[in-house]
């Protein structure tokens, strides 16, 4: 098979121009709003039609039977989920692009998940948490978010991407999606998050990357904290 042959039996090759928010025919998928910008692509970024995979330790081994998500730090009820306990929660689907630190961004995904909003109001954020801390099964890997961006309407915990399961590679069974800030805020096999009133830096910050990690900011800005 040629190359470009199997590009387009890629099930999630991108052949055509990404769909428009106005397209998206369904009333209940929530819009991201940079979708709604005159262009979806930040500074610095190139669109790609693959759907590129790109981790710290490569793929970890996560037991389905035995998954959990917890939910801890400055919140009044503590949370501890299993998958289906997870998957009963009340769901939501998102229409966002999706923006890689490596430059790179995959436009027009749909997620299908938990909203992000939905386990701070269960859980009972209290008032002086001002950071997420996402935890994950990759070896201890661990992000920080902004809470704001965590509970952007936007934001969830995601197990579908287009319709189908996420699959191990990319995140599954479970994976956090921050669609207004750089992928590598959207934990992949996340097993937890805790609410903190100060922030903490997590794997890649520690490493020099920014600790809110805005695309949206011209050039390295918030790529790197050196920048």
């Amino acid at each position: 098979m040629s190359f470009l042959g199997s590009l387009f039996k890629d099930p999630k090759y991108q052949p055509g121009d990404p769909r428009k928010p106005e397209e998206i025919a369904d009333p209940d998928v929530i819009i991201s709003p940079n979708t709604e910008l005159p262009n979806r692509i930040p500074p610095g970024q190139t669109r790609t039609r693959k759907w590129p995979v790109l981790d710290a330790h490569g793929t970890p081994d996560v037991d389905l039977a035995s998954w959990s998500f917890e939910v801890d730090g400055l919140v009044e009820h503590p949370q501890k989920w299993s998958l289906d306990e997870c998957m009963q929660l009340p769901a939501v689907r998102v229409f966002a692009d999706f923006h890689c630190v490596t430059r790179w961004s995959r436009l027009d995904n749909v997620w299908g998940g938990l909203p992000t909003r939905e386990i701070a109001r269960i859980a009972g954020v209290r008032p002086e948490a001002k950071f997420v801390l996402a935890s994950a099964y990759d070896s201890g890997w661990t992000t920080n978010i902004p809470i704001e961006f965590f509970l952007k309407q936007d934001s969830l915990l995601a197990w579908l991407h287009d319709g189908q399961p996420i699959p191990p590679e990319h995140g599954g069974p479970v994976r956090l999606i921050v669609p207004q800030l750089y992928a590598w805020k959207s934990a992949k096999w996340v097993k937890g998050v805790r609410f903190l009133e100060h922030d903490q830096p997590g794997y890649w910050e520690e490493g020099g990357y920014h600790m809110r990690g805005s695309p949206w900011t011209e050039g390295d800005g918030e790529r790197f904290r050196w920048s």
